[in-house]
């Protein structure tokens, strides 16, 4: 039996002024972000000429930031059919499980690997990271945590799994600034934050790779929760 894609209007927040000089990038990431966040539905065909008006845009950035998705693996083109949003649980899911993965072998090779002028750097985004969710609001401490999470890849002196996180980003700046709207889950992960970097300043290999972890999966489940179980 054919699956029939149905067109979905789904609310995406309209670009400001700023947003000229690089259109087809600010589109991708108010696209994209829409898609991470639930906001269309997996299966639902995106109409073009609808989002270029509730962006404020000609349908030119909105195609080419449509070819950028499809590129993420999160929309495709099927023919007769149109673009259909392609992310659904299940790949949310093996999202979640393969950012547990590298993060939390990642941050044993960086307990194993810091140098002692290293830790007060760390220490100072813990800080920095306390003072935000005391502070209540999300915006700093999303970028305190991609900053957090940089550092350590930073301090685990790698190449290869570098790449593959980097290969993640589109994925995973999208699902923190989901979760980050939540105030409990601010606070959760800043406890959870502050276990991983001190087990990292210790030189605890096995307490950093299984914090972090335990960190990924449980702010994952909280994703999903968030995402597709609303």
């Amino acid at each position: 039996m054919m699956e029939t894609a149905v067109d979905q209007a789904a609310e995406v927040e309209p670009l400001g002024p700023l947003a000229v000089a690089s259109l087809r990038e600010h589109v991708h990431r108010a696209l994209r972000q829409a898609i991470l966040s639930g906001k269309f539905q997996a299966g639902s065909r995106i109409n073009e000429r609808r989002l270029a008006e509730q962006l404020g845009v000609s349908t030119t950035p909105v195609k080419e930031a449509l070819r950028q998705l499809e590129a993420d693996g999160l929309v495709e083109t099927k023919p007769r059919s149109g673009v259909i949003v392609r992310f659904d649980y299940a790949w949310a899911e093996e999202m979640i499980l393969a950012r547990a993965s590298l993060e939390s072998t990642i941050a044993r090779l960086a307990a194993q690997r810091i140098a002692d002028e290293e830790r007060a750097g760390l220490r100072a985004i813990l800080d920095d990271m306390r003072r935000a969710t005391e502070a209540g609001g999300p915006e700093e401490l999303i970028v305190l945590n991609e900053a957090f999470h940089d550092r350590i890849h930073v301090l685990a002196r790698t190449r290869y799994l570098g790449q593959l996180t980097d290969r993640q980003q589109v994925y995973d700046s999208g699902a923190r600034r989901v979760i980050h709207m939540n105030p409990e889950e601010r606070q959760r992960a800043l406890a959870e934050h502050v276990a991983i970097g001190e087990a990292i300043i210790a030189r605890d290999a096995v307490s950093a790779e299984t914090e972090m972890r335990e960190h990924v999966l449980r702010a994952g489940e909280s994703y999903l929760n968030l995402v597709f179980r609303k």
